[in-house]
């Protein structure tokens, strides 16, 4: 998966953090954040006029992280057109957020689809075939 990494930083989960990664090119920036409770992971347009979060995914509840007393690594990375971003913990993926067709992905899920658009409108379920918009 050719990724071009803008962000990585060791966390404690459950321990507050924020982790942003700027897209290389362009406006688009991707954000994970652990509350101490949560992590979330979001979609942000900074030029975008009103909210600039403009898609939001569940990673994990602290409670529910079977290993969370371990460091893990948390990356952001970037494809090649930087319109597409994945959130890596530990190597692993964990959510995906298309810029270009206003698409989010997650492990988890949720939350459900708002039906308030234009992103996500089919909700966040996760789908394998997203991994292959790094190829």
């Amino acid at each position: 998966m050719p990724i071009q990494v803008t962000a990585e930083e060791t966390i404690s989960i459950g321990a507050s953090a924020v982790v942003e990664g700027p897209a290389p090119e362009g406006r688009c920036v991707a954000v994970f954040e652990d509350d101490g409770d949560t992590g979330y992971f979001y979609a942000v347009d900074p030029s975008a006029g009103g909210n600039p979060i403009q898609d939001a995914v569940h990673i994990y509840n602290v409670a529910n992280v079977a290993d969370r007393d371990a460091p893990s690594v948390v990356q952001i990375g970037w494809s090649a057109d930087s319109r597409k971003v994945v959130l890596l913990i530990n190597g692993h993926p964990h959510a995906v957020f298309d810029f270009e067709s206003k698409r989010g992905f997650c492990r988890t899920g949720f939350p459900p689809p708002s039906g308030e658009g234009p992103w996500s409108v089919g909700g966040h379920r996760w789908d394998d075939a997203a991994l292959q918009l790094f190829v």
